[in-house]
């Protein structure tokens, strides 16, 4: 065959595919329309009857070179991806995406940011046991400049024999605390059923690892108008944590913090796996504040000073830890509590370092 006629027929072939790429935009143009309107009705975009009623007919209409298997298969490509597209046309983009808000979001809260220009320190105990224990705590927190105080009230543990929390006393006396030494107060909630009367005590409502695919306290705490700091789940995905967000959010409640508090892996020199990655990956994806938990992402004493270091480098608003004025006889998470006096090292190198400036100028008592 002449190298004219190859030319020739490569033309051919050229135009051929002009007109196959033009009839198939046209016909997912098509498929778009249909897919808005079984939106409206209600209907699946998937109907299998109707895929198979078109196979039919185009192995019937087939008259070669392609056998009919081929043809089948060509065609599932197609409808496949024309299903894709109307998959993609209902997605919403999120309410916690960069592309929805391309600003930081700032949570004040007494005057605290959450998410500002300057990381800050969450820090208490584990569980609230009495008013003497979390005072100790909250009286070095005045001292040292400090503004948040964590506190459990309820705990949801592995064991149902172990400690459980004071509930509703709990959250009475961060109540107390916070107002008496001016200090933003988080405790977690578990239960949609105790969220109204949380707000009336706490400042922050937290939702933790257990309870983050909890849908109905996330769509609770959405209805409700007060900040929530939510935690990884202990499998999550960062996927999966970020629905668990737009949940909250899509209930009208946009004062949403979330925190990486380690993942569950194969690995057990460490409580948890930190996710270091997903601190960056979270303020590329989301515009809400993004803190890390070390002291439950390792579970160890000796690891939480490196790991707040590495949790601020990588651009978190914050670092949350565990204070205990007596951790041996703590309730909960004895061992990987500090004390206060090695608390106050750990501020103390934190600010050496360089990466956290302290909250507020205090004189040390």
């Amino acid at each position: 065959m002449a190298h004219d006629q190859i030319e020739t027929m490569r033309k051919q072939i050229d135009q051929i595919n002009l007109q196959i790429l033009e009839l198939i935009n046209q016909r997912a143009a098509l498929v778009q329309e249909v897919g808005k309107a079984k939106e409206k009705q209600g209907s699946n975009r998937f109907d299998p009857e109707r895929e198979r009623q078109m196979l039919n007919q185009l192995v019937e209409h087939n008259k070669g070179p392609f056998n009919d298997n081929t043809i089948r298969h060509l065609f599932k490509q197609i409808f496949q991806v024309s299903l894709d597209l109307q998959n993609d046309d209902k997605k919403k983009v999120l309410l916690v995406s960069r592309k929805k808000k391309a600003e930081d979001t700032v949570i004040t809260v007494k005057g605290v940011e959450f998410g500002g220009a300057s990381p800050i320190l969450i820090a208490g105990p584990c569980s609230v046991e009495s008013y003497e224990q979390v005072r100790a705590v909250a009286e070095n927190h005045v001292k040292r400049g400090l503004r948040t105080l964590r506190g459990g009230a309820y705990k949801p543990r592995t064991s149902p024999y172990d400690f459980q929390g004071l509930g509703e006393e709990g959250l009475k006396i961060l109540k107390r605390i916070g107002d008496e030494y001016n200090l933003v107060t988080i405790s977690e909630i578990v239960t949609p059923a105790d969220l109204e009367l949380a707000a009336q005590y706490i400042d922050v409502i937290q939702i933790g690892a257990r309870n983050m695919q909890n849908f109905e306290l996330l769509k609770a705490a959405g209805r409700l108008n007060h900040p929530v700091l939510l935690k990884r789940g202990l499998s999550a995905t960062i996927e999966e944590f970020i629905y668990a967000a737009e949940y909250i959010l899509s209930e009208g409640n946009s004062q949403v913090m979330l925190c990486e508090r380690g993942i569950r892996t194969y690995e057990k020199a460490t409580r948890n796996t930190l996710d270091i990655s997903a601190v960056p990956l979270l303020k590329q994806e989301t515009h809400l504040p993004v803190f890390v938990d070390v002291t439950h992402s390792t579970g160890r004493r000796d690891l939480l000073l490196p790991t707040a270091k590495a949790g601020i480098a990588v651009g978190s608003d914050g670092i949350m830890v565990e204070v205990h004025p007596d951790p041996d006889v703590a309730l909960s998470d004895a061992k990987q509590q500090l004390n206060i006096p090695d608390f106050n090292r750990f501020v103390d190198e934190l600010i050496a370092s360089g990466l956290y400036k302290g909250e507020v100028v205090a004189a040390r008592g």
